[in-house]
């Protein structure tokens, strides 16, 4: 690294603070600087060459430098470069946009509201929750169940809703009324003999219980990703899905489905909801939207979230609620060339078959003894790396991971480890022979980190 006082990596120790880093760690690490991106890979300043396997942030499905975005963000910025939603203005991007992801719903929606990032839409969602609650005359209905390792972002709301320990640690989090329900790994999670389908049984049963212990009217919704990004790539059980939309249906509760990840193609169909049979009141949407070239968001939700919600609004004389950047027509014009892209191409059909390639591939080393298991759908997908009988007291959670990490940028991957769990989501525009260099890259590392631990 260079560490020279002008050097980029210097002034990046010096002025940059990073998020999801070890602040100190970095003050002697430094970055790795990336330098341009072309397809599905990326190059950074030293002219080293990776696969993104996490398409950035889960989030770039067209691939780096798809031209055509780059000109439908030229072209906006020339025309109308910025307005906002506010006090009945609008704009034909945001018209379009909403037009469009309504008929892209995979159940009957009304309204889309726009926001800036995953983690503010679901922040304004627990707000409109609240509001819609108040609007009915149920004060008392605002409690929002989440899931153990669930992850729906890190404002004060949105992290209080994602449930893992370094999003809660010494933020004073997760604040009253949201709470974390079984998380619904079966892997991990599930007993001793006990099947997919038993456990899947218990996941709705504990759901059930929690549900009654706080109050049937006490709670507002329920919120869920179809499948887990963050928290391990985490597949849920067989008939889960099932079970646990006829709990919320009982008690008259709402499903928001966390799309953010799943959505536009992820898991082989456009929304996760339509892989597993879900049907949400909201689904909230981000990262792949614009392929993460503009940062954007927004969630949909049907006529019975909106109404109450609208008829509020009359009451009070106005919504007090909004975003300087909601709606941004840069944005818009970029999401809705992202979406042209990704129907022309029929990537949520590549999706669906180069996911089969890597699932196939990924499974193929279950057997190795650094796996413990390889999951995922579509082309999402991990593998969990444990230790060898020889060294399994003396490491902690997440080192093997950050090791693997290591092993895989040196064969010319880039992952994510949450954890010991090594991610893998690369751009939906992936193609075969990507897939098998991505999985040359996954054994050539597990042949490293084998060799190193001996």
């Amino acid at each position: 690294m260079d560490l020279r006082p002008n050097s980029d990596e210097a002034r990046d120790i010096a002025y940059h603070f990073h998020g999801y880093t070890n602040a100190r760690a970095h003050e002697d690490q430094g970055p790795m600087i990336m330098d341009r991106g072309e397809g599905v890979y990326v190059f950074d300043t030293q002219g080293n060459r990776y696969i993104e396997g996490m398409s950035g942030l889960w989030s770039v499905a067209v691939g780096f430098h798809e031209e055509r975005l780059i000109k439908a963000a030229t072209q906006q910025m020339s025309k109308l470069p910025y307005y906002h939603n506010f006090a009945h203005r609008s704009h034909g991007p945001a018209i379009d946009l909403a037009e469009k992801l309504i008929s892209l719903a995979p159940v009957s929606m009304s309204k889309v509201f726009f926001t800036n990032s995953g983690s503010e839409a679901n922040d304004t969602i627990l707000k409109m929750l609240w509001y819609r609650s108040n609007a009915l005359g149920k004060p008392e209905k605002k409690k929002v169940i989440s899931r153990i390792r669930g992850y729906h972002g890190v404002t004060i709301a949105s992290a209080s809703m994602t449930g893992l320990p370094y999003n809660h640690a010494s933020f004073d989090l997760p604040i009253d009324g949201v709470l974390h329900t079984t998380c619904p790994h079966y892997w991990r999670e599930g007993q001793d003999g006990e099947s997919e389908e038993a456990f899947a049984t218990r996941c709705a049963d504990d759901l059930d219980a929690m549900i009654q212990a706080e109050g049937p009217d006490t709670i507002a919704a329920f919120i869920a990703e179809p499948v887990m990004g963050a928290g391990g790539v985490v597949v849920p059980p067989a008939t889960y899905w099932e079970k646990i939309q006829a709990v919320l249906a009982k008690y008259d509760i709402l499903l928001i489905a966390d799309e953010v990840i799943c959505g536009f193609g992820r898991t082989g169909n456009m929304f996760g909801c339509e892989t597993f049979g879900i049907s949400p009141d909201i689904m909230t949407m981000s990262k792949q939207i614009t392929s993460s070239y503009f940062p954007f968001s927004a969630f949909m939700m049907t006529e019975e979230v909106y109404a109450p919600i609208a008829d509020e609004s009359g009451r009070i004389g106005v919504l007090g609620h909004g975003y300087t950047g909601g709606a941004h027509p840069v944005g818009a014009a970029v999401a809705l060339e992202n979406l042209k892209i990704i129907e022309e191409r029929d990537l949520v059909t590549n999706a669906a078959e180069r996911g089969a390639e890597l699932q196939a591939g990924l499974r193929g080393f279950a057997d190795h003894p650094l796996v413990g298991e390889a999951r995922g759908v579509g082309l999402i997908g991990a593998l969990e790396i444990i230790a060898p009988e020889t060294h399994t007291d003396a490491l902690k959670p997440g080192q093997l991971g950050l090791a693997m990490n290591k092993h895989f940028l040196k064969n010319g991957l880039i992952s994510r480890n949450m954890l010991d769990a090594m991610a893998f989501c690369p751009p939906l525009i992936v193609t075969s022979d990507h897939v098998k260099d991505i999985l040359s890259a996954v054994e050539r590392s597990l042949e490293g980190f084998t060799a190193e631990m001996a």
